[in-house]
């Protein structure tokens, strides 16, 4: 006889520009969401149909909702620094904000590379408060 599932704490959304990345996450863990993701059982853990419904919901109405759920944003933005609307937003709604950059951050596997490579540093930044918004490179996690 099987246990039913118990509620997951998401704690990660991930952006849209990373869909292939979110994909291979929500199959291992239970606390990442994306844009569109239906919800799944994983680890015993229920996690809900995403907010976010569709991947071109703009910046400005995403960023928030997904802040006052609490959830770190990961997300690939190479030009993030000159992105002010962007910035703008993630300040205005104390969002969280992790971009995957550079040319490493480029397709899944190194998206997942990158990802993994600063698993820990990007995990502690969920007990820390917003806004902030840092750049991850396979060797490097730095606040812009």
């Amino acid at each position: 006889m099987s246990r039913p599932a118990k509620p997951a704490a998401v704690r990660f959304y991930l952006d849209a520009d990373v869909l292939g990345l979110a994909k291979v996450l929500v199959q291992l863990r239970n606390d990442v969401t994306y844009p569109g993701d239906p919800g799944g059982v994983v680890h015993l853990r229920s996690r809900p149909a995403c907010p976010i419904a569709d991947a071109a919901t703009k910046d400005e109405a995403w960023i928030p909702e997904v802040t006052r759920h609490g959830w770190l944003i990961v997300t690939r933005d190479r030009n993030i620094a000159a992105n002010r609307a962007e910035i703008a937003v993630v300040q205005r709604s104390g969002a969280r904000m992790v971009a995957l950059a550079g040319n490493e951050a480029i397709g899944t596997w190194n998206q997942l590379e990158v990802f993994l490579c600063q698993w820990r540093a990007i995990e502690a930044l969920t007990r820390s408060p917003g806004p902030f918004i840092y750049t991850a490179t396979r060797t490097r996690l730095r606040a812009l």
